[in-house]
């Protein structure tokens, strides 16, 4: 299931699915651990009798978040209950609480006895061997522990502060289902305490007015210790959590509007999918620095593993759309989390966990009996690449001065050790993660990588570092021409594999990932060879059916759904190759005609957000429902970065000031 509703602060990080159940809780890092471990954090409902938890068919869902705020705001109604339910979830800005208010109103026109029932099904630290859950008569709620992890379930409603119904239990163990059957006949147990595999549930129950409304409100709150609960059990006492809430609604809309970014020259609805990317983007990225590729466990059932992980490569493409929209902290963040992780020989592993520790990997180290290095080295140059985009921003020399000695000259020495007798890289992993070779997306991400530390290295006067790195960018630059442009196919290949012979066998499969080309400064997006290659994309990866988008390559079998006809979907449309094809566009537009087409291209992709404005990674080629992990956290960057970008391409051909961020004036430098 999709995650429509992921709700954070960097620290705490909970996320629903399209049922409006949690399903994902992450703390204290955002992607690890996730103590929920995809299991649904059920809500039910007793009204005069009768019961219904909310994945049940029978209720009606419009599950959104409150304009340009990581405030969620849903609206239930179940006919047979006779009931209409809005709900709002936030986690508070500061501190690691989760708040959830629920207004029941009656549909009837009869004073109605109803009772709310909150679940929570935790694994600690993504195990449930050795959990304790209790009744903690002083803090009035349930408390969960195990070790240096503690959770507190606590809340009120009009007639008293603190949870009075309630029962703790064991999940999954023999025969129990869980604390969650015991609500269903609107009573829970009391039960004091349980260990081991356990779960608890609460209850509140409401005296609703005829046709009126009656409120209550629930928190988990997190520490690292029982005296941790008591102060924030404290806190919440003496602000109350009406006021947590309301102050952290009003702070998130500060966040995403900081900036005097100009939308006129767009429709409002392209205007809120970019605010709203931009506030789904920092759920997804952990205080320490780390930038989640995707948080939905639910991707565990097709490959064992999920997308909590820090891929440098993903990471420096949506910092980079953080630094254009003008989240500096962010990408300063995420630049000192590489510092902390860059190999001393100047490059990057395959991906991290959010603590900075080597995640998971499927590249080998040893291929056909040889020893190689398991890298992808479009991850390297992307690290470089990004930096000198976020420094043209901003110019913030005391932020690069430890940088340019720990990463920009370690990594750009590395990438010119790391190439072949024809000056390109030597073979490694492709962005995709799924071929080793030379790949034209790699060759590109270096030669920008290059470029990038030489105008570092001019910058700290460093002009022996600049003209060896300038020369490598240019000696790549024509290798690429020489033995990737295939001028009979009219465009790049995607790949070429060393022979014996110290030639290439070029793989002419068309690829989206060749957009890099233009995107990272290897030719300008004008170059007939770009253009050429980019309408190769357009003619071979274009979907045909009627929900359109363009695929990542031919034949792409990733969660592949169309099997015979692949000349008519040669893959499932993903947002950001689609969005690559624009990004092209904008940057080739010459009259404002030709720039007002993309806004086409912007109307599908709002289309293929759910109704939350969540966006996935792929679509379905023929119903446009979400296809693997959603959100993806990179659909949203390139959302981010191609609005951006339009409105500066914008500015360039109306004569007018941008007005896009304070900041980007300074993006001249990149056109």
């Amino acid at each position: 299931m999709p995650r429509d509703l992921p709700v954070g602060n960097g620290e705490l990080m909970v996320a629903f699915d399209d049922r409006y159940q949690a399903r994902d809780l992450f703390w204290p890092r955002v992607g690890m651990p996730n103590h929920a471990q995809g299991y649904p954090q059920r809500l039910g409902f007793w009204v005069d009798g009768q019961f219904a938890w909310v994945d049940d068919d029978e209720w009606q869902r419009d599950l959104r978040y409150k304009p340009e705020t990581l405030a969620t705001d849903c609206l239930l109604r179940h006919d047979g209950l006779g009931i209409a339910v809005r709900c709002s979830d936030v986690v508070d800005y500061h501190s690691p609480v989760w708040f959830r208010s629920f207004e029941v109103e009656d549909l009837t026109g009869r004073i109605r006895d109803a009772r709310i029932f909150i679940h929570h099904d935790l694994s600690i630290d993504a195990s449930p061997v050795g959990d304790t859950a209790y009744f903690d008569p002083e803090l009035q709620g349930v408390v969960h522990y195990k070790d240096q992890r503690w959770f507190l379930v606590a809340g009120e409603d009009p007639l008293r502060y603190g949870v009075e119904h309630f029962t703790t239990g064991t999940k999954r163990i023999g025969d129990a289902e869980g604390t969650w059957r015991d609500a269903e006949d609107g009573h829970l147990s009391r039960n004091p305490i349980a260990q081991g595999s356990v779960d608890s549930t609460v209850g509140f129950h409401l005296h609703v007015p005829a046709g009126g409304v009656a409120r209550a409100t629930v928190w988990l709150a997190c520490g690292d210790s029982r005296e941790a609960l008591v102060a924030l059990h404290d806190k919440i006492a003496l602000k109350t959590a009406r006021r947590m809430m309301d102050r952290t609604e009003a702070y998130w809309r500060l966040w995403a509007l900081k900036e005097p970014i100009d939308f006129s020259p767009l429709p409002e609805p392209i205007r809120d999918m970019y605010v709203r990317s931009q506030l789904v983007l920092r759920t997804q990225v952990d205080n320490g620095g780390a930038i989640l590729a995707a948080n939905d466990s639910d991707i565990q059932t097709f490959a064992g593993d999920t997308y909590s992980y820090m891929w440098p490569r993903d990471g420096a493409l949506v910092a980079y759309g953080l630094a254009l929209a003008g989240q500096s902290e962010l990408s300063r963040s995420f630049f000192r989390f590489c510092d902390d992780i860059v190999e001393p020989s100047g490059w990057f592993r395959h991906k991290y966990n959010p603590n900075g520790t080597l995640a998971s990997s499927w590249h080998p180290e040893v291929l056909d009996g040889r020893q190689v290095l398991a890298v992808q080295q479009d991850e390297t140059a992307l690290v470089v690449w990004a930096l000198r985009e976020h420094f043209r921003i901003y110019r913030d020399v005391e932020f690069l001065k430890p940088l340019y000695n720990s990463i920009v000259i370690p990594c750009a020495n590395w990438l010119l050790e790391h190439r072949d007798h024809h000056g390109l890289p030597k073979p490694s992993w492709d962005l995709w993660e799924e071929r080793r070779g030379i790949h034209t997306f790699t060759v590109a991400a270096t030669i920008g990588a290059l470029k990038a530390a030489a105008e570092f290295a001019r910058d700290m006067g460093a002009m022996d570092h600049e003209e060896r790195f300038m020369a490598g960018a240019r000696r790549m630059t024509d290798a690429m021409l020489e033995y990737l442009w295939v001028p009979e196919h009219e465009r790049f290949a995607r790949m070429a594999v060393p022979t014996e012979q110290g030639d290439y066998r070029l793989d002419m499969t068309v690829d989206a990932a060749n957009h890099g080309i233009f995107l990272f400064g290897a030719l300008p997006a004008d170059d007939p060879r770009v253009v050429a290659d980019m309408k190769a994309v357009r003619d071979h990866l274009t979907v045909k059916t009627p929900i359109g988008g363009v695929a990542r390559y031919q034949r792409d079998y990733y969660h592949r759904i169309e099997h015979q006809d692949l000349e008519r979907v040669p893959g499932n449309p993903w947002i950001i190759c689609t969005l690559w094809v624009a990004l092209h566009d904008i940057e080739t537009a010459t009259t404002m005609d030709e720039l007002n087409q993309v806004l086409e291209v912007f109307d599908w992709v709002g289309q293929r957000a759910r109704p939350s404005g969540v966006l996935p990674e792929q679509v379905h080629p023929h119903n446009g429902d979400p296809v693997s992990v959603s959100p993806l956290t990179w659909s949203h960057a390139v959302v981010v970065t191609t609005v951006l970008r339009w409105l500066l391409k914008h500015a360039e051909l109306s004569g007018k000031p941008s007005g896009v961020v304070a900041g980007l004036a300074r993006q001249d430098e990149l056109h």
